[in-house]
């Protein structure tokens, strides 16, 4: 008997400001198994969060908060929820990711990766009933799972900094998150918290890890900790990864074992090495 072919459906709408699509991997021709409605409360939900959180909403929680007018205890309920989070962050990575890096109260390094996954693992997740695979892309950092005995990776490429039309690695991913910071996108807006200036070492640094929120903020750790400082990596608590440095040495790890590639080295040579 032949084996139906995977077939893949795929919505895009913007949200915080950036394209996010949700992609369901589906056995043969896609049926009407819930899906639209899942998307739509996973869309709306993440709606919900930008409203709170926005900085760039002069009626956010957040920008009330910045403005004196909302103390977080106040503001709704997630708020404090994030502060907390955040606290705990800043702690485990010891100042490297900060909510008070402007100065201020401003989470943004946070929500979204926290946002994504927690919006997806409610909404999207069950869908592993009916469905192959079911993941989300959120500007470039992914939340995916796959259903339990289904013959599906995810294959996950990343972009080398230095020039942007080449693959410098593929990630193979089953059940996991994959975030990427560094200057590649939107140039040197990752500050420092300990000093208050741009990080500038490390061009791009992706995290695999088990969700989104922790990727995320490992992801921007990296890249503030700069090319000198790798200690971080063994408290991240991540499957594997790979750092871009300005000075286009690449370095990637497993578990807490890394490896340092030449830069000459084709890029080829690291596809598929970084699995989880």
């Amino acid at each position: 008997m032949r084996t139906a072919p995977e077939m893949t459906r795929v919505w895009v709408e913007e949200i915080m400001g950036i394209p996010m699509s949700i992609h369901l991997v589906s056995p043969g021709e896609p049926t009407n198994t819930g899906a639209d409605w899942a998307v739509r409360e996973c869309f709306d939900e993440l709606r919900d969060i930008d409203r709170v959180f926005s900085t760039y909403r002069a009626d956010s929680d957040i920008s009330r908060i910045r403005r004196g007018e909302l103390a977080i205890a106040d503001a709704d309920s997630r708020v404090a929820l994030v502060a907390d989070a955040c606290e705990r962050a800043e702690q485990e990575t010891r100042g490297l990711f900060s909510a008070r890096w402007r100065g201020w109260f401003d989470p943004t390094g946070y929500v979204k990766g926290w946002a994504v996954e927690a919006a997806s693992r409610r909404h999207l997740e069950p869908l592993l009933s009916a469905a192959t695979a079911v993941g989300i892309n959120a500007g470039g950092d992914l939340q995916l799972f796959t259903a339990v005995g289904a013959d599906w990776r995810w294959q996950v490429g990343i972009v080398d900094p230095h020039d942007r039309r080449q693959m410098i690695a593929v990630v193979d991913v089953v059940n996991g998150a994959v975030a990427t910071s560094g200057m590649a996108e939107r140039g040197l807006h990752i500050l420092d918290p300990r000093s208050d200036r741009p990080a500038t070492g490390v061009a791009s640094a992706t995290v695999v890890a088990d969700g989104l929120t922790q990727a995320d903020v490992w992801a921007t750790a990296a890249v503030v900790a700069g090319p000198v400082d790798r200690s971080w990596i063994a408290a991240a608590g991540s499957h594997t990864g790979i750092i871009i440095d300005s000075d286009h040495r690449v370095t990637r790890w497993l578990g807490t074992t890394m490896v340092d590639v030449e830069p000459t080295k084709d890029a080829q040579l690291l596809s598929g090495a970084l699995a989880a």
